[in-house]
Formats: C-alpha cells, structure tokens, sequence
C-alpha cells in the first residue's frame, strides 16, 4: 500500500514549489517506506511513496505510458483483487505488459477504457492520472471508501494527498477550523460527514466517486451506488450464493509477495477470515501468522454487559488449536495505551476513537514485525445486521444515528459563544436525513427490509467510515496494509437486497452469515454472541486519562478551554454514567479520553478558529 499526493495547476508554475512536495511526500513516508518518485512539471505534480507488496522490481510509480498521442502518469495507492481478469481483457486486445503490478494495469486500463475503467475495478484503491496533452487530471476512490484521498482547491488549483498532514504542508493550505469544524469534532466526532475533512477548505473525494480537474475546473461524480434489486433466491440458495462470495473475496486478497498474517479476535468475522486463509497456507504447505490483542490485567477487571457478554481469550484459544496456526498475542498495559492516544492523533490527523484507536495502533506495530499485509474482518458487522441497533426495535424506530443519539449531551460542553452559532439538533439530523432519504427501496417492500436498507446505508456511510479510517491510519502509520474482505463490494451490492428475515436467521446477530459458512469453524465459535472489538476494562485506565484531563483542565492556556466550559469537563471527571460518546465502546474513560485528544490535536496543528 501507498502514499500519493500532488498539485495540478494552471496559474503557476508548480516546479517553484519543489520543496512543499518534498514536504509532503516526507510527511506520506510511514505509508511507503520503500520507494518513492516524483513526477514535476509547470502544470501537474504527482508524489509517490510506496510501501511494495506486488510485483517489487516493475511496480515502481509514478508510472507513464503512451498511447495515440497522450502520455498517462499515475499516482496509485491500493490493491486490486480481479487484477488478472481485467489483463487478460487488456491483452485480447493486444496491450502488452512488462511486470505484474495492479498499478500498470490501472494505468492502462484507463488508458484504453476511459473513466469507464473505474467501474471495472474490484479492490480498495485511490489513485490520480495525469494527463499531459490533454491536461486533465483524473482521480478515484474505492467503492467503499477504504483508502483515502483528501484535497483542497487553492487559487484556482488541485492540491492532493493520501492523509491531511500531508495537504498541510503545502503552503496554500493552512491549519484552520471553523464553526462547522467544531460542530464536526464536537457534535459528530470521531465520525466525520462524509467528504469532510473537518478542516477549513479540506474535504475528502467521498467513496466510489471520481472525477477530474482541468482548465474547466472540478468535476465530481458517483460511479457506483446501491441499488435495491428484486431478491429472488430462497434462502439456501442466498446462503449458497454468500459462502462463495465471501470465501472468493478472502483468496483473493490473500494475493502478495510479500509475507501475509490474519487479525484473530475469536469473534465470528476475523475467524472466517483466518480459517479460510488457514486452509490456502496449508495447500501450500505453509504455516498461516494470527495476531490477537489483550491488555494487562483485562481477565482480572473485566465485567460482561448487554454489549460484551463475554471476553475473546477463551475463543481465540480455541480457534488457535484448531486452525493449528502460529499465534501471536499482543499484550498492551496502560502506560503505552495512554502514551498511544498522542500517536493514534498524529496517525488518523484528528481526534478519534481514543484507546479504540491507540490500542490498534499498537497491534499494528507489533504484527508489522511478522508480516507487510494482514486481513481483518471490518464491514461484516454492518451489511449482514451485526451491531446490536439493528436488533434492537426501539433503537432501530428512532430516528437519527443509532450510533450516537447523544446530541445534547455533547452540545452541553460546547462554550456559550459557541452553542449560540449551533443548532446541534439540526446540525445532525440534517445529515442523517440526507443519507435516509437518498437510500434507494425501490423494489424494498416490507417495512422492516425499507428500515434495514436505511440502516445499511446510514452503518456504510457513516459508522463503518469512522471504523476504517481508524484502520487505515492505524495500520499505515507503522507501514502494514490491512485488507478488509468483507468490504468487497459485491458483496454489500448482493446483502443489500436480502430480506432481513434471511439475515436474521434464527433471531442471531449475523445468522445467515454464520448458516452459510457452516463447517469452516467449531460451532463454539460460529455460534458464539457477538462481542465488540476487545478494549481495557483495568481501573488505572480511567485514573491515567482522568490525571491527564485534570492537567489540561488546571492549565489555563489549554487551547481546549478556548471552546468547551471547563465546569463540564470537570463533570464528566466526577460522572458514574454518562451518556456514552459514540458506540457502545466510547464510554467515560474513552470520552475523558477523546477531550485529550482534541487538546492535543489543537495543540499539535496549532490550529487557528476562524
């Protein structure tokens, strides 16, 4: 996986800006580590900074190539997993290729099917293409959003980059917020609205969109979305049609020359994963890498909960003998955890999901001393009805984010100067209107299956973006791509139309998911009730953050007293039960914790409000 970054340009000559984009490309390092390259010229700049994982020798970018009088230069960051289908459709037609790198044949894909090229592609990718003679730049992202692409239109130019520290280095593009940054970070945070950077005049290309920037300006369109679809096959036939979507998207993400290792938490979508993955190794004779996370002291402290009935070590045990796999654990204890929260900041650009977040940075660190990829078990959890909003009826019926219906319990912190220039309950039901209402139920009948639409839409767009943002940063700040098999988009396009009734075989959080991959593990665990991404139940956790917070909070120069009432943050220091931040693991410690974060994410950038 990749860093890009880049300018396009009509009004100045970019090579005068050679050291902002060695800038930017050094600030992209951790993302590609191995290699980079640049491409300069007066009109258009691309960066590169590559992390090599296929085809090592013949990958290297930006890569060119010539066809009837157009040079194309591409920027690429991804992978893609139907990369031999989409060369041998390129080779009937006579184009010859001299390595094996999906980047060659992205480039020359859109060199000789267009913009079409993009629907084509089945990975997780961002990418830009110059065009020299035509003088148009061309850029993408991945349907379900899982590499990112940010940019900002400076003067009447393009600027681009991977990941917004990038963007910050250029000289145009300054570390600002406004009262819309602050709604984000305060009323929607660690989510974001889609294609919004949270900065001023930073956004993000939104997933499966594309477009260009020319002299014409800037064009920015969908090329895919879902669409609901009359579901004909019964359920054996829907459970027959998942196993072999699922288990076909695994292998083929298994695809590397370099070493590949698996995310095993013992709950259902990473062990699917890791079994499948187990039985390619084992064909090849080859011992299969899984990694699990835990915290010192966790089994001593934990407590089961209607959201996490149960703790992962049992299960991961139990998968490990029988897959027979070489197993690695990864113990954090609270120092590092808390030390982490500052690195979880500088990785994702902003405040996120706090120990969430910092304690996969940590696991990622650690399995990049194994392994260049791994494969983790994201998005299964929204399309097959995993999370438990979608089960509960009451939860489900009510309208807004079911993720984080705590809207005025976080306007309350927000200074008065500020609350007066928000409507914070319009701020966040306008948006999730907009996505409600732009989900398609054309050929939906039941009410439940229009409502489980909705929910799909609003978990894809929303609460799975926060989710593989977190992946994202966390895994590439130490320099290993993580895949994510079940975000493959056939996939969600064939979920998408699977009455709930299927989905919820036998009144289990992901039933048909389980039913269709029977046998491929122990019914304990195929079986088992969901449990949430595993976090630190120990006490020292809360006192650590809390002494940190207290700190912040008798500091008088604090940047985050400059926006949130210091009576509440010492409130929430004090509470038994607040109201959780986001999700079912954002509770106390991790909301003490997320203020942290926004005190170093100011003081870090040194952002101005305006």
């Amino acid at each position: 996986m990749c860093g890009i970054a880049g300018q396009v340009s009509f009004s100045e000559n970019l090579l005068s800006l050679k050291a902002d984009f060695l800038n930017m490309s050094q600030k992209l390092k951790n993302r590609g580590p191995d290699q980079h390259g640049e491409f300069f010229s007066n009109e258009a700049v691309l960066v590169h900074r590559r992390l090599s994982v296929i085809d090592i020798e013949n990958g290297r970018q930006p890569m060119e190539y010539e066809l009837e009088n157009e040079k194309y230069i591409i920027a690429y960051n991804g992978e893609l997993y139907n990369t031999d289908e989409i060369r041998a459709e390129l080779s009937a037609r006579g184009v010859q290729f001299f390595g094996h790198s999906d980047t060659e044949v992205v480039l020359k894909a859109f060199a000789h099917f267009g913009e079409y090229a993009v629907n084509k592609f089945n990975g997780i990718f961002a990418f830009a293409i110059w065009q020299k003679n035509k003088k148009e730049l061309f850029f993408a992202r991945d349907r379900m959003g899982v590499k990112p692409l940010f940019f900002s239109e400076q003067n009447g130019s393009f600027i681009f980059a991977s990941e917004i520290k990038a963007l910050l280095e250029h000289r145009d593009v300054d570390a600002v917020m406004d009262i819309n940054s602050l709604s984000e970070i305060m009323l929607i945070g660690p989510g974001r609205t889609p294609g919004y950077g949270v900065f001023k005049g930073i956004a993000e290309i939104r997933p499966a969109h594309c477009g260009t920037f020319s002299q014409n300006g800037l064009k920015i369109r969908p090329y895919w979305q879902l669409i609901s679809r009359e579901h004909t096959d019964n359920f054996e036939q829907t459970a027959e049609k998942v196993r072999f979507l699922v288990t076909d998207s695994i292998k083929r993400q298994l695809v590397s020359d370099v070493p590949v290792c698996t995310f095993l938490s013992g709950g259902l979508d990473s062990s699917l994963i890791t079994s499948v993955a187990n039985s390619v190794f084992k064909s090849r004779g080859e011992k299969l890498k899984t990694f699990s996370v835990d915290y010192v002291d966790n089994a001593k402290y934990f407590k089961k909960s209607k959201f996490q009935p149960n703790s992962d070590p049992h299960f991961i045990g139990v998968m490990s003998e029988y897959l027979d796999c070489e197993h690695h654990w990864v113990v954090i204890d609270t120092p590092e955890l808390v030390d982490a929260l500052y690195s979880a900041v500088d990785a994702r650009d902003l405040p996120g999901m706090a120990d969430v977040d910092s304690s996969m940075l940590l696991l990622c660190k650690a399995i990049k001393e194994y392994g260049t990829v791994a494969l983790s078990g994201e998005c299964a959890d929204e399309i097959f009805g995993g999370y438990p909003w979608y089960r509960d009826k009451e939860i489900r019926e009510t309208d807004g984010f079911p993720w984080a219906q705590s809207t005025a319990y976080r306007y309350s912190f927000l200074k008065d100067e500020f609350a007066s220039q928000i409507n914070a309950e319009d701020y966040v039901y306008s948006r999730y209107k907009k996505t409600v209402d732009y989900t398609d139920k054309c050929f939906i009948k039941d009410e439940i299956d229009i409502r489980m639409a909705e929910m799909l839409h609003l978990n894809l767009d929303w609460f799975m973006q926060t989710l593989l943002d977190r992946k994202d940063r966390m895994s590439m700040y130490s320099s290993l791509e993580v895949r994510v098999p079940f975000c493959d988009y056939r996939i969600v396009e064939y979920l998408y139309s699977v009455p709930w009734e299927y989905k919820d075989y036998q009144n289990y959080e992901k039933g048909l998911l389980r039913y269709a991959m029977r046998g491929l593990l122990p019914d304990e665990v195929l079986w088992r009730k969901k449990s949430p991404y595993p976090k630190t139940h120990n006490p020292n956790y809360l006192k650590a953050v809390s002494d940190i917070l207290t700190q912040i909070i008798n500091e008088s120069s604090s940047p985050i007293l400059n926006f949130v009432k210091k009576e509440k943050l010492q409130e929430l220091l004090k509470a038994d039960n607040p109201q959780p931040w986001y999700g079912q693991l954002m509770t106390t410690p991790q909301t003490i914790a997320y203020f942290i974060q926004f005190n170093y994410w100011l003081q870090k950038f040194n952002v101005r409000f305006e």
